[in-house]
């Protein structure tokens, strides 16, 4: 059963790149106290998700922040260095944070895990975006179409705040 409006986020842990490199970072200590707007790519580097999904969060990261929001960030079933190299692509670092789910573990305890193999993707993330308030989900959106970006986009979720 997928994540939905409020409940709370599992714990899990993803990998964030630092200045020192690879660093463990769990969502108790990411999404503790503060709001987090959250949105998930099936794949770094995929057509949707660098032409069009990342980029609407970057465009908007004022406008987000303006609303309360704290923080944004990025997940995707990728290695913390995939997700780093996106970040850097899309002229993303010091806006939004990439948090690596490289096992698909975040995707899997949420019920948000996409089976992207008829593709040669292997298991992967849905397309979502979701505001999180001190790791409570306040609201959530989920693509019925993870090539799609109806729902997940930062407007949408500006229009939400």
């Amino acid at each position: 059963m997928a994540i939905s409006k409020g409940d709370k986020l599992p714990e899990a842990t993803f990998l964030m790149m630092t200045e020192e490199g690879p660093a463990p970072v769990s969502t108790a200590d990411y999404f503790g106290g503060r709001k987090v707007v959250l949105f998930a790519i099936p794949g770094a580097f995929t057509p949707t998700c660098a032409a069009r999904h990342i980029p609407s969060y970057v465009e908007n990261i004022d406008a987000l922040k303006a609303k309360g929001v704290d923080a944004v960030a990025c997940t995707g079933v990728n290695d913390v260095f995939v997700m780093d190299a996106q970040a850097e692509a899309a002229k993303a670092k010091g806006k939004v944070d990439f948090l690596a789910d490289g096992n698909a573990d975040f995707a899997r305890a949420i019920g948000l895990d996409l089976d992207g193999s008829g593709l040669g993707l292997g298991t992967r993330s849905h397309r979502y975006a979701m505001i999180v308030d001190d790791g409570v989900v306040s609201e959530i959106f989920v693509e019925e179409d993870p090539a799609g970006m109806e729902v997940s986009g930062a407007q949408h979720v500006l229009a939400a705040l």
